[in-house]
């Protein structure tokens, strides 16, 4: 039965553990989350010498995951077993191979055994009659990556979960730049709050104390520059950036700015100009509505398809197709082409 990564952790947390879990798709994070509580909460620590197996995907057959499973636990109620990476299965990569005897084990598993797939970073292939059986007898997560504009909720709900907050600007440097990588994203918030025992609200000193990010001249700060036409602020920002060209690339710079102007054009063609109606034409969290609303007004509709070709041509200029350039100027003149 296909479950919600929600669903499937209220249930473990309720003792409801099912004989088999397939756990797979793009976002491996919810693969993890899974997969580590079952392996940390499924047996006693005085169990799991004898009854918990980690196995690698690459490393094993089906058949002697199969018959593994099929075996009774050594002095205990359940036994575990966690197949990791078992994308590097061999079975599953080969388009004809009989599944029977799996099939077979999943109508009618070990009830004394948890056993756990991990197949991360792609999907099973829907075309595998396997995947039909896999729906219909055990517990299927397909574990997609969340959209950018869910990102700031996904961070305000991680964080409320571990008993602190986060604020505004500190939400928007986290979500502009990591995005929707949910493994980092959860590593830089721990690596904030693992500083405080009592509830505290992440700022964005402290973002730029713990994960690095610095609050005053990055990404962020450059677009909002931008936006306000802040031609000092702006090249202080690229000034910055060029002192540090390993930590503040061009080419990802470059495509910052050539999504954001995308959104911003996206924005022109909307009928709907209200927060809501922004956030949902520009595909961006309602959170962030304001700033581009703020853009589509200091740039019009031509300006914004000028700045789209200027960002075109400094990419290509970056590349070498057009001129060879060092990186700093030309940033600094593709920053002035996007506010003159």
């Amino acid at each position: 039965m296909a479950k919600s990564a929600e669903q499937i952790l209220a249930d473990l947390k309720g003792g409801n553990y099912a004989p088999v879990y397939f756990l797979h798709g793009e976002e491996p994070y919810f693969i993890d989350l899974i997969s580590n509580y079952i392996e940390k909460n499924a047996l006693d620590e005085a169990e799991k010498g004898f009854n918990q197996q980690v196995l690698y995907g690459k490393d094993v057959k089906l058949d002697q995951v199969v018959s593994a499973s099929r075996s009774f636990p050594m002095m205990g109620q359940r036994q575990v077993i966690i197949v990791k990476e078992a994308q590097n299965l061999g079975e599953f990569t080969e388009s004809n191979f009989d599944f029977s005897m799996f099939e077979n084990y999943l109508k009618s598993p070990q009830p004394s055994t948890v056993l756990v797939f991990c197949y991360k970073h792609k999907k099973l292939d829907k075309r595998k009659k396997i995947l039909k059986s896999l729906d219909q007898y055990a517990v299927l997560l397909e574990s997609n990556k969340i959209y950018e504009n869910k990102v700031p909720d996904w961070i305000q709900n991680y964080v409320k979960s571990k008993g602190h907050s986060i604020n505004r600007q500190a939400l928007l440097l986290l979500t502009e730049y990591i995005g929707n990588n949910l493994e980092r994203l959860s590593n830089e918030i721990d690596k904030v709050l693992v500083n405080f025992s009592e509830p505290t609200e992440i700022n964005e000193g402290l973002v730029q104390e713990y994960v690095g990010i610095n609050k005053d001249f990055n990404i962020f700060e450059l677009q909002n520059a931008i936006i306000k036409g802040d031609s000092l602020r702006a090249n202080r920002i690229i000034n910055y950036f060029a002192s540090d060209p390993k930590n503040h690339p061009a080419v990802v710079n470059i495509a910052f700015l050539h999504a954001f102007f995308a959104k911003v054009l996206l924005i022109h063609h909307s009928p709907d100009k209200s927060e809501r109606g922004v956030a949902s034409a520009a595909g961006v969290n309602p959170f962030f509505a304001k700033d581009y609303l703020a853009a589509s007004r200091r740039f019009n509709l031509n300006k914004t398809i000028q700045n789209l070709a200027h960002i075109f041509q400094a990419d290509l200029m970056f590349k070498g197709v057009t001129a060879n350039i060092a990186e700093a100027q030309l940033m600094k003149e593709l920053v002035y082409k996007l506010m003159h």
